[in-house]
């Protein structure tokens, strides 16, 4: 080919280019030759500190000519496996001299390290959390996280999402515009009112938010240049923060009443009209607040609470996945008996999402959703919750146990867990009390008398020391055969004899990216009830029978994406058969009623991000 051919072709190229992004509006597309190249209008120094667009070192020749690199960088071009190679070697080093205490040695110093790549190239930062997640979600997200919220304004180096305060009345639908970002799929907001089991951390819960969108991007595929972290500073009641010089956040008492949800209805109505297409995960509102602010948008805005119904969805899918481990039907589950300790948001959430789905499998009439709350035990900080308490939360009341019934169980108002759990003999010890160790030796002695062959015990409180009770006092006391579910990381137990103890991580990351992809792509404008119960029985499905007659209820994180698209189609599948699926771009709603399942899953797929170099190509503002 002559010089002149290939210049013409070259200008031609350049053309169709600079036509696309005119036509298109957008950074990325595809050209003839199948390449997605991204338009910048940066360059040098600027496209190096900016870690969305920087390749540090695996910049090509050809790249750093067109961005005016040259001589910026070493003149060695490595691949992106060489760079994480180098990492990954350096991380091993630096954590090793940057230990954090006995009780957490690695995790926090891995969490620095991490962190600085995140500031400085977001692609490298996904690919290595993507490709180590089993590794590495306990470093971004829980049990680590938490840590890193009680530390935060010491750890704060570089601003990352926004910030909405009492101080910002009037100003939130102007204050929107300062996110750089046209398009945003994904927001997880906070108000720091319960992290975790740690409390009130004020503006350090910023987080939290962070670390659970780290978690959408590497597990649903979205694209991280679409989510948003933010904190909603409505001040803070906690003591040392309000005394601390350091602090970040405002040091003034928590908002209340009406003034709070002027607040947070300001915000929202914000979000969404820049973004009318975003959804918004409400993330660790104290109980006070979290079913109020559900039942106030959930049927308005594309929004749910995870900590409500994420919880509920992945413990709902551990109880039918102790069903199946005991050798019974998934349709059994409306006979078992489950003993509840904590009715926070979190408690109550897994009741009503368990007992529809009980109400449901016996015929879903009014008196089969009356007849299911039976199976439940209900036990706080002031004992068996009955009927007889004065002044229940009116969302625990429905599962208030009638005095005269519980009486005839040798029960009385106020009875202590282990009288409750020696009474009832229950299937299911399930915790959500953020009360480390509640799950006592005479607890757990007494579900010895438990009427299951393999009873459950479920000490689902975050973080690891708030957790009911460890797998090795589970599985020493009660029994090898139990079925054990926690919602902090722990070691599988050595029973002897080759016999292993399954510690099944009841781990929110296992359904809510799928929620959030398939409702996303789905196009639904709410997230439907149905939809978040199609979500759990995907994930109790999701095990083999050998699997599940092993112990094991819930797959190895390193299986994470997988998941996540089988729970998504089930969430779309769902938004479909109830009339609520809009479509996703291209793909309107009565295309996407058109496919079949199998198609489904594929369309899922191709719409998960994957943390690739784009090739970058530079065009004056």
């Amino acid at each position: 080919m002559s010089l002149s051919s290939i210049l013409l072709k070259r200008s031609q190229l350049q053309r169709r280019i600079i036509a696309a992004v005119n036509v298109y509006g957008t950074r990325s597309f595809t050209t003839t030759e199948g390449h997605r190249p991204t338009i910048v209008h940066k360059r040098s120094l600027d496209i190096l500190h900016d870690p969305w667009f920087n390749k540090g070192t695996a910049f090509s020749m050809t790249e750093r000519d067109r961005l005016d690199l040259r001589g910026l960088l070493p003149p060695n071009v490595m691949s992106s496996e060489q760079q994480i190679e180098r990492f990954m070697a350096d991380l091993k080093r630096l954590q090793l001299s940057a230990r954090d205490g006995p009780s957490d040695p690695n995790n926090l110093a891995k969490w620095r390290i991490l962190n600085r790549l995140h500031d400085r190239n977001e692609t490298m930062y996904y690919k290595v959390l993507i490709d180590n997640i089993e590794e590495y979600a306990p470093v971004v997200y829980t049990p680590t996280v938490g840590l890193v919220c009680q530390n935060y304004s010491g750890l704060f180096r570089r601003p990352r999402g926004m910030y909405f305060s009492v101080e910002d009345r009037g100003e939130m639908m102007s204050m929107v515009y300062n996110w750089p970002a046209d398009q945003v799929d994904m927001i997880v907001v906070t108000d720091g009112s319960r992290i975790l089991g740690l409390g009130d951390l004020g503006v350090q819960g910023i987080g939290i938010a962070i670390g659970k969108l780290d978690l959408y991007v590497a597990a649903a595929g979205i694209n991280p240049q679409r989510v948003l972290p933010v904190m909603i500073d409505v001040g803070t009641n906690n003591e040392k923060l309000l005394k601390d010089p350091l602090y970040l956040g405002l040091q003034e008492y928590r908002l209340d009443g009406e003034e709070y949800l002027a607040v947070i209805d300001e915000f929202m109505e914000a979000v969404f009209t820049r973004w009318p297409n975003v959804i918004v995960q409400f993330e660790d509102f104290q109980s006070k607040w979290a079913f109020k602010l559900l039942q106030r948008y959930r049927n308005d805005y594309r929004m749910f609470n995870d900590d409500v119904q994420g919880t509920a969805g992945v413990a709902l899918a551990g109880l039918l996945g102790a069903v199946r481990a005991q050798g019974r039907p998934m349709i059994d589950f409306p006979k078992m008996k489950i003993v509840v300790a904590g009715a926070g948001s979190a408690g109550i959430g897994v009741l009503n999402a368990a007992r529809k789905t009980m109400a449901r499998m016996l015929g879903d009439t009014e008196v089969a959703f009356e007849s299911a709350k039976r199976q439940f035990w209900v036990v706080d900080a002031n004992g068996l919750l009955t009927e007889a308490r004065d002044n229940i939360d009116p969302d625990a009341r429905p599962f208030a146990r009638n005095v005269k019934e519980s009486e005839r169980q040798g029960l009385r108002e106020g009875a202590k867990l282990v009288e409750v759990v020696q009474q009832v003999k229950p299937d299911v010890l399930l915790g959500l009390s953020a009360v480390g160790g509640l799950f006592s030796k005479e607890v757990l002695e007494a579900l010895k008398s438990s009427t299951s062959t393999r009873p459950a015990i479920f000490p689902m409180s975050n973080p690891t020391k708030n957790a009911e009770c460890t797998p090795e006092e589970a599985f020493s006391i009660v029994g090898d055969s139990i079925i054990f579910g926690s919602g902090s990381p722990f070691a599988n137990v050595d029973l002897g004899n080759g016999h292993i103890g399954h510690c099944n991580q009841a781990n929110n990351m296992f359904l809510f990216p799928g929620i959030g992809l398939g409702t996303l792509l789905s196009g639904s404008r709410i997230v439907s009830d149905g939809m978040l119960q199609a979500a759990a029985e995907c994930l109790a499905s999701y095990m083999t029978e050998e699997e599940v007659l092993k112990g094991i209820i819930y797959p190895s994180i390193s299986r994470i994406r997988d998941i996540t698209k089988e729970v998504a189609a089930s969430v779309i599948k769902e938004a479909i058969e109830e009339d609520l699926a809009e479509g996703y771009r291209e793909m309107d709603g009565r295309e996407l009623r058109k496919l079949n399942e199998e198609e489904i899953k594929n369309f899922v797929m191709n719409n998960m991000w994957i943390p690739e170099y784009p090739t970058l190509v530079y065009k004056k503002d």
